[in-house]
This record gives C-alpha cells, sequence and structure tokens, in this order.
C-alpha cells in the first residue's frame, strides 16, 4: 500500500530533496448522536536516500490533510536525525531493532539482493538509500512498531571507523 512521492525539493536544488511514502492510512470511527463521525491517521516516512530518515504520523478528519500533516513533521524530524552508516548500499553489520513487541532483524546482503523487507520496513530502509539488505520481522507486526523498530536497529549501526575511534585505536 505504500505510495512514493518524490522529490520535494524545489527542483534545482537537488542537496536537500526529500521523498516520503506513505506507510499506512487508518481510518478511525467516533460514534456520535447522527452516525458515525470518521477521522484518518497517517504513518509516513521521510528521507533523503542519503543516509538520513525519520517518520511522521500526522490525523485529521480528511486523508490529504493527515498525510500532509505526517509530511511536515516527518521533514523536521530528519532535519534532527543522526545519519544512517551505511557500507555501499548495505549496512555495515548485521543488528536487531526493537521497539515496543516487534523485534527487526536487519541483516547485510550482495549486491543484487534488493531489499527484502515487508511493508513498513522496506520504506524506511528505501528513503534511507539502502538497496541490498536482508530483513525478519518477529513478534509486532503494527506498523507503526516496525517503522520505530526499524529506525532503532539503524541507529545502532558503527563503521570500522567509529568502533576505532571510540575504543582508542588505529586500523
Amino acid at each position: 500500500m505504500a505510495r512514493e512521492r518524490r522529490d520535494r525539493g524545489d527542483g534545482d536544488s537537488r542537496d536537500n530533496a526529500l521523498v516520503d511514502f506513505v506507510v499506512k492510512i487508518r481510518r478511525s470511527a467516533c460514534v456520535v448522536k447522527g452516525g458515525r463521525r470518521f477521522s484518518f491517521n497517517a504513518l509516513v516516512v521521510v528521507g533523503d536516500r542519503r543516509g538520513k530518515v525519520s517518520y511522521g504520523y500526522g490525523k485529521a478528519n480528511e486523508v490529504p490533510p493527515a498525510v500532509e500533516k505526517a509530511i511536515k513533521e516527518g521533514e523536521g524530524n530528519v532535519q534532527r536525525s543522526k545519519k544512517v552508516a551505511v557500507r555501499g548500499s548495505t549496512i555495515p553489520h548485521r543488528v536487531i531493532g526493537k521497539y515496543g513487541a516487534s523485534k527487526v532483524i536487519l541483516v547485510p546482503a550482495g549486491p543484487g539482493t534488493g531489499v527484502k523487507a515487508g511493508p513498513g520496513v522496506r520504506e524506511v530502509l528505501q528513503a534511507c538509500g539502502i538497496t541490498n539488505i536482508l530483513t525478519k520481522v518477529h513478534g509486532s507486526t503494527n506498523p507503526l512498531n516496525l517503522v520505530k523498530a526499524t529506525l532503532d536497529g539503524l541507529a545502532q549501526l558503527r563503521t570500522k571507523e567509529d568502533v576505532a575511534q571510540l575504543r582508542g585505536v588505529q586500523l
């Protein structure tokens, strides 16, 4: 169900062009005197395909305003997010991201593998710019929890240079 909307930039500046993926749109109903009143929630993943990624969650009485609110929140979070450590088109090492009852295992893969991931996880990895990776989900498959667990896993990634600097040794 994920729809991609490309290039949120102003056309000629490719440095800050963001892509966003609509992961999930949910309908909520409130029973009132005249019947049911519906509202909508939108979960959107926003990234720059160069290692920065975040998510936004918006609520409104119609779908388009909910999606726009989520995109606006996601774009603000991308600016504050830390860059993900990547090695080529994959990740440097195996990692497990957890959030709530969701657990996402991210495993590096060779060139030509593609993004082997389910909904929620796939959008985060594509928005981040990772093109070769294997994933497995255990536990809850709630899209919001999967997005947060994937972001947790990506935040745990370290390159060889980062680890060497933290330990104070030379490679």
